[in-house]
This record gives structure tokens, C-alpha cells and sequence, in this order.
């Protein structure tokens, strides 16, 4: 089921903006491209998973500067391993990744960026949201090896295009339900999963990618049978859960979070360090329930009639 990707050396200063931009509210979702490191000694050709299960992660790199001055040079045809006083930095700037032990981690989630190939949730250790703790970066393997799991209660707006939900209905020939749906479930199911037909006027379980989901009406793709395409009318009071899912824009700030993985604090990490994360498990927060509907400032204290 793992994807063969090609390993790609870590220099995390390059993605530092893009993390830093999302905790200040306006991070582009796309995760950085990492380029082509001459000076990764064959790195690049590991599975990113071993026989045993342990994710390979080969080296980083600390300075972002080092690295394009070197690249810069082999471009042109110098700095061929023969002059020290350019090997030597090299070198140095190399850090090994695997070498460091595995640790975990428990707090509640920052930020997030990307996705689950290369993407960052940041999150501070803790029960409780403290903005005044220092934060960790969780870094995703870059091959989307990472184990993730989302779960827990949230709102029908986290309901996106694309997202696949499973749910239990009855649909007319056209697909259409008659009855609100009452319960959904976003979910990320297995790469070879292949959803079962629907049938018309049969109370069946439907796994399908979201098409529209607004103006409580939802729109469901099936890749399978004659019905393809469901139009399913949303209750009021429609329960949302997350089980399991692997995706990384269900995460939010204030959910709770289980990490495990290889820190890092010294040059080069973001934050209070940089955590390679082979596993990370997400909890929902609880929703908030609504308040009652207070006045507005026209309607304070003004008198019937008036």
C-alpha cells in the first residue's frame, strides 16, 4: 500500500516561511518542492520505509545557504569532493536524521500548512491552549508515509469538494433522498477500496466523494453502479464525525494531538524544534455549543413601537 517514492534530503529553512505565514492566518496551502541535493550520498534511492516498519528519513540539512551555494558550484562544474575548505562545511552541515531517537509528544494543535506529504501541524506541549508556550513543528515525511489519524465530532462547513463521506440512505432512481440526512462521516479510505453500487429505494450505506456541499444540500460522486451522482438534503441538526482520516486540513487549532517522532533543536529547526513524525494522531476539539441570539446594539432597550 506505500506509494515508491524516492527519498528527498530535509532542509527545513526553506519551508520556515511557509509555516510562519500560516500562524499568522494567511499560509498558501502548497508545500514546498524540495530540489535535488548532489551531496545526498545515494540517500535519495531508499525505500522511505523499511522492512520493519521504521520510516528512513536520510539526511538534513541545517542551512538553507550552504546548500544552494554548493549546488551553485556543482552547476558548474567545480567543488568535485577535492577542496576541504567547501567539503568540509558540507559536511558539517549534514545531520542524520535517523540517528536521533524516537520521543512523544502530547499538546494541542497551532497551526497547520500542506499536506500529509510534507505538510507541518504546529502544536504546544500541554492539556490546555497556551500561546505563550514555545511551539513545535510536527514535519510529515515528505514520501506521505506518515501515519495519521483525525477523529472526532465537527461542523457541516468542514464538509469540502472532495473530501469522501460515508453515510446511510434511500435514494430515488434519480438519486435524490427524500428523508434530511442526519449523520455523516468523513473518512480516508484505503487505496485499493473500490464503494459498492447504489441501489434505488433500498436504505444502503453510501461511501462517496463530496461534489457541493452548501445551502444544506449535499452533493455525492459514487464510482460505482448506475446511480453516480446523489442529491442528499441536509438536517439542521446533522452530526459530522471524523473517523480515522488522513487528512491534514481537518486538523485545527485548539485539537489535540499524539505525537511521535525524532526532534530536533539545533540549527536549522523551526520553533522550539522540529519533530520528523512517523506517527501523529489527531483528536477534535468539542464544538462549542451556540448561544442564545443577543440584541443587536439598536435593539438594546428600545421600546416597542419605536
Amino acid at each position: 500500500m506505500l506509494r515508491s517514492k524516492r527519498l528527498r534530503p530535509l532542509c527545513l529553512p526553506l519551508m520556515t516561511g511557509l509555516l510562519a505565514c500560516t500562524l499568522l492566518g494567511s499560509c498558501a496551502e502548497t508545500v514546498l518542492a524540495q530540489p535535488y541535493n548532489p551531496y545526498a550520498d545515494g540517500h535519495d534511492d531508499l525505500a522511505p520505509v523499511a522492512a520493519d516498519g521504521t520510516l528512513r528519513w536520510g539526511p538534513f540539512y541545517k542551512s538553507a545557504a550552504i546548500q544552494k551555494t554548493y549546488e551553485r558550484l556543482w552547476n558548474l562544474g567545480a567543488c568535485r569532493g577535492t577542496n576541504k575548505a567547501i567539503t568540509v562545511p558540507v559536511e558539517r552541515n549534514k545531520m542524520m536524521i535517523d540517528n536521533l531517537p524516537e520521543e512523544s509528544f502530547t499538546g494541542r494543535v497551532r497551526a497547520t500548512a500542506g499536506s500529509l506529504s510534507g505538510g507541518m501541524v504546529a502544536f504546544t506541549e500541554g492539556a490546555t491552549v497556551d500561546h505563550s508556550s514555545a511551539v513545535l513543528i510536527a514535519q510529515l515525511h515528505p514520501a506521505g508515509v506518515t501515519q495519521m489519524q483525525v477523529g472526532g465530532s465537527t461542523s457541516l462547513a468542514a464538509i469540502k469538494p472532495g473530501m469522501t463521506v460515508r453515510l446511510r440512505t434511500e435514494v430515488n432512481d434519480k438519486g435524490r433522498a427524500a428523508e434530511p440526512i442526519r449523520a455523516i462521516e468523513i473518512v480516508t479510505p484505503p487505496r485499493d477500496f473500490t464503494p459498492d453500487a447504489v441501489r434505488s429505494h433500498q436504505f444502503d450505506t453510501v461511501v462517496g466523494t463530496v461534489v457541493q456541499a452548501r445551502n444544506k444540500l449535499l452533493i455525492v460522486k459514487v464510482d460505482a453502479g448506475k446511480i453516480r451522482r446523489l442529491t442528499l438534503p441536509l438536517a439542521d441538526d446533522a452530526v459530522v464525525m471524523v473517523v480515522d482520516a488522513e487528512q491534514i486540513d481537518l486538523i485545527a487549532p485548539g485539537d489535540e494531538v499524539e505525537v511521535t517522532g525524532r526532534r530536533w533543536s539545533g540549527e536549522g529547526a523551526m520553533g522550539a524544534g522540529t519533530v520528523f513524525t512517523s506517527r501523529i494522531v489527531v483528536t477534535k476539539a468539542p464544538l462549542q455549543p451556540k448561544g442564545p441570539v443577543q440584541p443587536g446594539p439598536n435593539e438594546v432597550g428600545a421600546k416597542p413601537g419605536l
